[in-house]
């Protein structure tokens, strides 16, 4: 019987040492180095290894350093919770275990932001701490100003700065922070996607409604939703979902277009080419263009690039744009993905390593980090 009670006070411990504590194991089987990348945990497997956590007092430690790393709970637009979000390094065919614990957590700086800006016409601007971009509203719609791409508005800080631009009001110069002088105009912009009907670019009236389901600190996730237009005889509806991570360059777009239509539709992404030269990159085979644009004087240059995840059946570049076609098919979401860089953010400087960092990317996409939780 003092043998049995032994044992009871001794497994009674670490039964309830195991309910308070939850091992993460990230591998990396690639032979790639990832940096700074925003990695998701199936909320509901965290809950199955550690049922009591407390969501306001909890922390993740990395098991090597013993010190606290950022962390986001993820929603998706959902009342619960479903992703645990983490931004971490890992060097090739290596693995990192983080631990997940009771704690008070340390308050991390925001890297990530987005919002309506109806003191601005209705641009949505959203951001990270490397770039940011923008999207028209129906308030500029068939105004002057009108335009129908995505815009990009170039960052030397990693602090985030779409408050205070619009504040100024004085965007377009550079007052140390970088500036907007992306020309967008009647054109893609930089990655947006629109139908191509009868060897024709389909434009959308500018995006009528807009839904935040997740806003920092480590990822944003928006949907901008385009009332039906009529695409070449084609009448058509669209909700664009787009996600900036942590230290991206680029937006992960998933795009759902509805349409009475039983064949595929035919769609491309574009990117607004200058009237001076630049260096063109078109990939087909691996879905991936690139564009280092000429310098603008003291503005510096600016590089664009998209990622397709889907087959392209071609790429070409008009006198306005590079663009990449494929299909979609009814209610189906097609995924890309779409950004830019800054020279003058002294992380990316010239042609070859941005189309470096694209095709890098692309790499990552092919071989995801394996998460498994115990």
């Amino acid at each position: 019987m003092k043998i049995l009670s032994l044992l009871i006070a001794f497994v009674l411990p670490l039964t309830i040492a195991a309910q308070n504590k939850t091992t993460i194991t990230i591998a990396n089987n690639s032979t790639l180095d990832r940096k700074e990348a925003v990695t998701a945990i199936k909320w509901e497997k965290i809950l199955l290894s550690y049922p009591q956590l407390d969501t306001s007092n909890f922390v993740v430690i990395n098991s090597v350093t013993q010190k606290q790393i950022p962390y986001q709970l993820e929603h998706r637009g959902q009342t619960t919770i479903q992703n645990l979000l983490v931004q971490i390094d890992l060097k090739a065919k290596s693995s990192l275990k983080l631990l997940i614990q009771k704690g008070k957590s340390e308050k991390f700086t925001a890297k990530t932001y987005a919002r309506f800006v109806p003191e601005r016409l209705d641009d949505f601007a959203w951001e990270n701490d490397k770039i940011a971009f923008r999207a028209y509203g129906k308030a500029l719609e068939k105004t002057e100003g009108d335009a129908y791409g995505f815009d990009v508005w170039v960052k030397s800080t990693s602090k985030l700065v779409l408050n205070d631009r619009y504040k100024r009001n004085d965007y377009h110069i550079d007052h140390g922070d970088g500036l907007d002088y992306y020309h967008v105009g009647y054109t893609l912009g930089a990655g947006n996607m629109a139908p191509f009907v009868k060897d024709t670019i389909r434009y959308s009236g500018n995006y009528q409604q807009w839904k935040i389901l997740d806003n920092g600190p480590l990822r944003t996730t928006f949907q901008l939703i385009y009332d039906s237009w009529n695409a070449g005889g084609i009448k058509i509806q669209a909700v664009k979902t787009i996600t900036i991570d942590a230290g991206s360059q680029l937006n992960r777009i998933e795009n759902l277009y509805t349409f009475n239509d039983t064949k595929p539709l035919a769609v491309v992404v574009g990117i607004i080419k200058r009237e001076k030269p630049g260096v063109i990159s078109l990939n087909e085979q691996q879905g991936i263009m690139g564009y280092w644009e000429p310098t603008f004087e003291k503005d510096g240059t600016t590089a664009v690039g998209s990622i397709l995840t889907s087959p392209i059946e071609t790429m070409w570049v008009n006198k306005e744009q590079l663009l990449a076609k494929t299909f979609v098919k009814n209610n189906e979401p097609i995924i890309y993905y779409a950004g830019a860089a800054w020279d003058k953010a002294e992380k990316i400087t010239n042609a070859q390593q941005w189309f470096k960092y694209l095709d890098h990317f692309q790499e990552e996409l092919k071989n995801p980090l394996v998460v498994s939780v115990k």
